[in-house]
């Protein structure tokens, strides 16, 4: 197997080996190259000492990133690319990083101590493909496998726990049975990570093409993070509309959604409330207010997790209105564009789409041609440049107040009220007409 090499990680394994210290390209370069996945970073390892590589490139732009851990950033090109000496770890008394690192001259006990056999792979056009542990057998049977003792490297890194189900979800693969015991028994040193990188690792696996099916299969992981998800574990529905328990429910919802940070997020959390609100009527299943309990939860979940604001905010805005009536009617359509805005109007109709998806198929196809109306009448609104934002009033404030309305609150009273008229199609989206209703308002 040739891997095609960018110019700059050819020239520095070429200006190592002309100083004569082997050099690989290693890790997720290789295996992104070897599923025909452009690589975003290249890195390389090598025997060299840091001080040696650095001598190597003397004249270059170097920045010493990690030299406790053997690490320097060469840029070239305005682009950077690690190098770092083969090294073995020493204790992990955090679950988190090494206590200390040992620089070794063995490429393959630097590669014994990585996460994955897919991520334990080296590359130079001059010894080719070096594989120790079966990572590319792995990749091409779409398994995630830890390299040794999966419970030692677990133990080392809690945090590769969450990167086996990223990798899992979005490379679309099976984690090995091994590696997947490992995880449920060292789910609890996940405590000892810190919930941003929790997040970080949260929000690539979530957007995964398979993240509904991963977190699924290794749900005492997920609900070990996310533990208001475990309520939610065979909650039957009694519902002539639903087809599956409120977590199946759930996560194919997730895999419906398209792959959008919020959208899927959205779907994560949008029935959390369901097991809390259940109630039952001549044997049929009901979750009266569960929009707004499972709004409240996701902002405490997504807080915790420290989420940033405009996240917390788009989710929980579409989760709340998740189950709210869509109509393809214009004005109806123009109201929850004021309400909410184009973006999230758009954002909503995909969750609603999703959420349809997920449930009963013989009501799938007369849910989504409502939603799918209701989309191009928003699109018939937009192109039309019609009125449905305060913005777009042909009067403001100002008008107002030289029309003879008194400033203060009555001002936004009546913008709001001429708003509503001009959305219901009462008045026109005209100057003179607008300022007429005011005087008569008033």
């Amino acid at each position: 197997m040739i891997i095609e090499l960018p110019s700059e990680a050819k020239h520095i394994i070429d200006t190592l080996g002309e100083s004569g210290y082997e050099a690989f390209a290693v890790g997720g370069c290789v295996r992104d190259s070897l599923i025909g996945k452009p690589p975003k970073d290249w890195d390389v390892c090598t025997p060299a000492l840091p001080e040696q590589t650095k001598k190597c490139f003397a004249g270059q732009r170097i920045v010493e990133t990690g030299l406790k851990h053997g690490t320097v950033t060469l840029v070239l090109n305005q682009k950077p690319f690690e190098i770092t000496t083969y090294r073995i770890d020493g204790d992990y008394s955090d679950n988190r990083r090494p206590d200390k690192v040992e620089f070794v001259k063995s490429l393959k006990e630097d590669l014994s101590r990585r996460d994955f056999t897919i991520n334990a792979m080296a590359y130079s056009p001059k010894s080719g493909m070096v594989d120790f542990f079966g990572g590319e057998e792995d990749l091409k049977h779409g398994v995630i496998r830890c390299v040794g003792d999966a419970g030692k490297r677990f133990s080392e890194d809690a945090l590769r726990i969450m990167r086996a189900l990223r990798f899992a979800a979005v490379l679309g693969f099976s984690i090995e049975t091994g590696t997947a015991e490992a995880m449920r028994e060292s789910r609890g040193l996940l405590k000892n990570i810190s919930v941003e990188r929790i997040a970080a690792e949260l929000s690539k696996l979530v957007t995964g093409a398979g993240a509904g099916r991963i977190m699924t299969e290794h749900m005492p992981v997920i609900a070990e993070i996310i533990p208001e998800l475990a309520p939610a574990i065979g909650f039957e529905q009694n519902s002539p509309f639903h087809c599956y328990d409120v977590l199946t429910h759930i996560m194919k919802s997730v895999d419906s959604a398209p792959s959008d940070l919020h959208l899927r997020l959205t779907m994560l959390f949008h029935d959390i409330g369901k097991p809390a609100r259940y109630s039952e009527r001549d044997g049929t299943g009901h979750f009266y207010g569960h929009p707004q309990l499972s709004t409240d939860m996701a902002k405490g979940i997504l807080t915790r997790l420290k989420y940033d604001n405009n996240t917390i905010d788009a989710v929980t805005q579409l989760i709340l209105y998740h189950d709210a009536d869509i109509l393809p009617k214009k004005k109806h359509i123009k109201r929850w564009l004021n309400r909410i805005g184009e973006e999230r109007l758009r954002q909503l109709i995909e969750v609603k789409r999703a959420d349809a998806a997920a449930q009963s198929e013989r009501y799938y196809e007369g849910k989504t041609a409502i939603l799918d109306a209701a989309l191009q009448a928003m699109d018939e609104i937009i192109g039309q440049r019609e009125c449905f934002a305060l913005k777009d009033l042909a009067v403001n404030g100002r008008d107002l107040i030289e029309a003879g309305v008194p400033e203060g609150r009555l001002i936004g009273a009546t913008l709001n009220r001429l708003m509503d008229m001009v959305i219901d199609e009462e008045a026109p989206n005209d100057r003179a007409v607008l300022l007429e209703i005011a005087r008569g308002l008033n």
